[in-house]
């Protein structure tokens, strides 16, 4: 059996002796449904609440995070691959988004983390290039 039919017989079952006429037994019976269906629809929205992303969309920083990370992914790439300049540039750029980014979410822990990775980036950048 399925679970709306266990459901069903489980209201039946409450209401089947009781003095009622049968149309208020069905109108108990469609409440007590509709009831149970407005918890378990409460329930699956706090399920989509949590699985929701918490950062911002559509704003000026959102489509920043999005910018930095595909220069961060290409910078790491480059330099793996031996463009070493342009890899390191990509991520120096990537590190400058990220603590823009950070700024704007006042969050302090990508601001460091950016920073001090763009600043290890920059220092290898100016020992190539020096």
């Amino acid at each position: 059996m399925s679970k709306s039919s266990d459901i069903k017989e489980e209201v039946s079952e409450q209401f089947r002796n009781s003095a009622m006429s049968e149309s208020s037994r069905n109108i108990m019976r469609v409440r007590t449904e509709r009831n149970r269906l407005r918890q378990e629809l409460d329930e699956i929205q706090s399920l989509v609440d949590e699985l929701s992303p918490a950062t911002p969309t559509g704003t000026v920083d959102s489509y920043v995070k999005w910018i930095a990370t595909v220069f961060a992914i290409m910078g790491v790439f480059l330099i793996n691959a031996e463009f070493i300049l342009y890899g390191q540039i990509l991520y120096a750029l990537s590190a400058i988004c990220w603590v823009y980014v950070g700024s704007s979410w006042n969050d302090k822990a990508i601001m460091i983390g950016s920073a001090i990775t763009g600043t290890s980036v920059c220092m290898s950048l100016v020992k190539l290039l020096s």
